[in-house]
């Protein structure tokens, strides 16, 4: 059995790229088809033993097969509220397979078919740099800090905030998660993506000249204790490439090709684009709003582009575009290929684990704690 395992809370949450098998030369040379036809038998034969959980941004090709489809937490719930299931196969990245583990039953293994599939976001900040932050912010600043991370982050920073008093958001609850941290503190340290931070801080009125982004790189994280002390929420610098991509003259040719059009954008993109869009959610939140909408209106979506064309072709009564003109999707999450999730599933016909996710049991007592408050806040 071929598992990943985290050694110490200052052990990196994951290193996928150094670890996953290669491939038989079979996996690769076999057609569409064919991949399609084992993975067809071999989920057929483990029956209830398995299930499989696919996150919204996964290919099509992976998403056929899911059994549950949501974002990276509603799968992590889902995965482990599956008890009569022994293997839970997560098609997504690194991190959400961590929280899988950390919420499934101790009988259960999660299993991320392709250990390349990590986060460029969730590596933006790792638990030394983290450690360092908050060690420097004791140091400069007075008042009671609440340490607040995104679900996109690995278990061992999970786990930091579950020490800390702090609690893990998803980009659905982040105000809420924020709105329980300042009646416990005066600030809030908030990792990894500062953008999901700013535009939340932003719409539970926190002026912008009192959300101030921390660099790791930098001394004090490039800013003075004056800045600090006065600032309310403290940004990791981090964020997400792909919603990075979407800027405000996108959202300006979207309405001018379609007047009546109806921008709607995930909270990752920076704070111009999500002022210059009509609507900003989750990606729970852009498909209840797209399926609720009436037939014939239009909609320039900016997120990841495997669910744009998904929503497209599920509402053909509708006009649904990236406000990316190019293809924009998740590279990590592409990794998840039908060959690797055919060689899982094999593997465990023959009696194999392959890729198993183990979070430690000091970091997931821990971590836990932090998702259970979020969860209590429910």
């Amino acid at each position: 059995m071929s598992t990943v395992t985290l050694d110490s809370l200052t052990t990196p949450a994951v290193a996928p790229s150094l670890v996953q098998e290669q491939l038989p030369d079979e996996y690769f040379r076999a057609n569409v088809a064919e991949t399609a036809e084992k993975i067809g038998v071999a989920r057929a034969a483990l029956g209830d033993q398995l299930v499989i959980v696919g996150h919204h941004y996964q290919r099509d090709e992976i998403i056929r097969w899911a059994d549950f489809t949501g974002d990276s937490f509603k799968l992590a719930r889902i995965g482990a509220e599956q008890k009569e299931a022994e293997y839970i196969l997560f098609c997504g990245v690194h991190f959400m397979a961590e929280s899988a583990d950390i919420l499934s039953a101790p009988q259960q293994k999660v299993i991320l078919p392709n250990l390349m599939a990590g986060c460029s976001m969730a590596d933006m900040a790792d638990i030394d740099q983290v450690e360092d932050c908050w060690e420097q912010l004791e140091e400069v600043v007075s008042s009671c800090i609440i340490p607040v991370t995104y679900m996109n982050s690995a278990a061992n920073l999970k786990a930091f905030v579950g020490r800390h008093d702090g609690a893990v958001c998803t980009s659905s609850n982040a105000r809420r998660v924020l709105e329980w941290a300042f009646e416990r503190g005066d600030k809030v340290l908030f990792f990894p993506d500062q953008h999901l931070g700013r535009n939340t801080g932003h719409d539970m009125g926190i002026p912008l000249d009192q959300m101030v982004v921390w660099d790791p790189y930098a001394d004090l994280g490039g800013q003075t204790e004056k800045s600090l002390n006065h600032a309310r929420v403290l940004l990791w610098k981090g964020h997400c490439s792909v919603h990075a991509r979407f800027t405000v003259p996108q959202i300006e040719e979207a309405r001018r090709r379609y007047p009546d059009v109806t921008v709607i954008v995930h909270p990752e993109c920076e704070w111009e684009v999500v002022q210059a869009a009509d609507q900003d959610g989750s990606t729970e939140r852009i498909i209840q709003a797209v399926e609720a909408a009436p037939t014939g209106t239009a909609w320039a979506i900016g997120t990841e582009i495997n669910l744009v064309h998904r929503l497209a072709q599920q509402h053909p009564d509708k006009t649904i575009f990236c406000l990316e003109p190019r293809v924009c999707p998740c590279s990590t999450m592409y990794r998840i290929h039908p060959a690797y999730m055919r060689w899982c599933l094999d593997n465990l016909l023959d009696g194999r684990v392959k890729n198993q996710i183990i979070v430690p049991e000091d970091i997931k007592r821990w971590a836990k704690v932090a998702l259970d408050r979020m969860l209590a806040l429910a």
